[in-house]
């Protein structure tokens, strides 16, 4: 039953209402749930709160909806939406003639204009997966991985959507099919993307585990395998360890956005945690999988050909595990398409494929691409490769401290970075004190004369930690020493400087000093 709320409801009127709803609501089967329509309601009291709450005693259903933002505030800051189903009105947006920028397994991204996209999602009753979204893209941006936030939800047609802001942002679909000269530039940006997503580590239960999908996915085919193969395809699945390492899940280049020099991770619904060999079989299916026998799927949705895909899916191999080595390379490929084919045979057999004749020449096709895959693959887990560091590894540059130097300072650090697969996180972390550090002893250890500086990198195992250590022998000075600015400070009220030594303190495990045998030596030390 739906009572329309309109106007003001406050300490002049609230009494008055209450009678009306009541009078309207007498004889109401106690089955059937009462909804208020908030549309033309302007203002609402503490007066008329209490009207909604005495209603609420008799009809524990109740649901207010269509309430507009300004009256929803009140709603929110007074608990109310803790208390009971509370609905924003929703402006509505359509998307007719509108350029498709990405689409995902729950949902379609449009641009609305230039400055703005909306995610359409698949299902009608859409909101309680926005929000899931929305919760994730912040779990994700507050853990360091850049994406857009949604700023509001509409109405698009018989579904919802969220809005987010990307101004005059290309997806990288969209650039490698306009400037396929940049693929190689994709490639790094791609992979960078995907490792920093990779080294992220989320708190328990933040984000779904992708493995526990991952086995209710092989447990369904099972039933479509010979009963050895179906066996050994969950049981390979299952044996998969747990990491609590991010995952995207959906990770293609329409989900790539380049908004001006700045990349950003987009459609966000799907992330969760897991062993990135789940990941690189979402990959596979976008870019090879699910067009194997129809060349023109991936022309559709990524907007390239398929010929591009293969090289794009082998030169993210090469660039992500750090080895041209084709064995290692197909074993890699071979374990994701085990996963990437159990998640496509799952998904056709559930939508009807197998009474559709092209979508059972499809699920044929994969079901005995995967048979011959179990034959021949005893564990899902990827070969460590691109890491020789067995034991201690360690580095040293001695170098004049001028910052003219501060270029080939970081690419030596980073050199010993990558020889231990730093995480992209780290790295960034790692590049803002190593620079800070010595642009201090390049600006102010051997002023107005010049001296040199050693930058010393090792690394340990159990567990992996990187030190870099910075020695020079100019005057004596503890950069620790600095009392910390107070970055509560306005602008006007704030001390110029410091926040170098501060950020890298923020930054780094452990940061020491000593001054000793008339050296300077500054320590850094950061966890993997």
């Amino acid at each position: 039953m739906i009572i329309n709320l309109s106007g003001r409801i406050d300490s002049g009127n609230a009494a008055e209402v209450e009678g009306r709803i009541l009078k309207e609501i007498e004889g109401k089967p106690a089955e059937e749930a009462l909804i208020l329509d908030a549309s033309d309601l302007e203002y609402i009291s503490s007066a008329g709160l209490r009207t909604i709450l005495h209603l609420r005693k008799d009809n524990p259903d109740l649901k207010v909806v269509n309430v507009r933002s300004d009256v929803y505030e009140i709603f929110d800051m007074t608990g109310f939406t803790q208390m009971m189903p509370i609905e924003k009105a929703y402006r509505v947006v359509s998307v007719e003639g509108c350029e498709e920028i990405g689409r995902g397994a729950n949902g379609t991204i449009y641009r609305i204009d230039k400055d703005n996209v909306v995610k359409v999602y698949n299902n009608a009753d859409a909101l309680e997966e926005i929000q899931h979204e929305r919760e994730v893209a912040r779990l994700a941006l507050i853990l360091g991985v850049p994406t857009a936030i949604s700023y509001d939800v509409v109405r698009v047609g018989d579904s919802y959507g969220s809005v987010f802001e990307l101004l005059n942002a290309r997806s990288f679909s969209k650039i490698l099919t306009t400037e396929p000269d940049k693929l190689d530039w994709c490639v790094k940006e791609y992979v960078d993307m995907l490792k920093l997503i990779h080294s992220t580590e989320v708190p328990e239960g933040k984000l779904p585990d992708m493995k526990e999908v991952a086995v209710d996915w092989a447990k369904f085919v099972q039933d479509y395998l010979p009963k050895e193969a179906g066996d050994k395809l969950v049981s390979l699945v299952e044996a998969v360890p747990h990491n609590d390492h991010m995952i995207h899940g959906d990770y293609h280049t329409k989900n790539l956005e380049l908004q001006g020099d700045e990349v950003l991770l987009i459609d966000m619904d799907t992330l969760a945690v897991g062993d990135p060999v789940f990941e690189f079989a979402s990959i596979y299916n976008a870019f090879i999988g699910f067009s194997e026998l129809n060349h023109e799927n991936v022309k559709e949705f990524q907007g390239f050909d398929f010929d591009m895909a293969l090289l794009f899916w082998h030169k993210v191999l090469v660039e992500y595990f750090g080895t041209e080595d084709e064995a290692v390379l197909k074993d890699v490929e071979d374990k994701s398409r085990i996963v990437g084919y159990t998640r496509l045979i799952r998904r056709s057999i559930r939508r009807d494929g197998l009474n559709i004749p092209e979508r059972k020449a499809e699920i044929d096709y994969w079901t005995e691409q995967l048979i011959k895959l179990l034959g021949e693959i005893d564990t899902l887990e990827f070969e460590a490769v691109g890491d020789d560091s067995t034991g201690d590894s360690s580095g040293e540059l001695e170098i004049e401290a001028s910052r003219e130097n501060l270029p080939e300072v970081m690419n030596f650090v980073s050199r010993n970075l990558q020889a231990v697969n730093c995480p992209p996180k780290a790295c960034m972390q790692i590049d803002i004190a190593v620079e800070e550090i010595f642009t201090n002893i390049a600006n102010y250890a051997y002023a107005p004369d010049k001296g040199n500086a050693k930058v010393r990198v090792d690394v340990t195992e159990d567990p992996v930690t990187v030190t870099i250590t910075f020695i020079d022998h100019g005057k004596p000075y503890d950069p620790l020493a600095k009392e910390d600015p107070d970055v509560t400070l306005s602008a006007e009220e704030r001390e110029i400087g410091g926040l170098g030594i501060f950020m890298t303190k923020q930054v780094m495990d452990d940061v020491t000093y000593e001054y000793k045998d008339g050296s300077n030596i500054l320590t850094l030390k950061k966890n993997l």
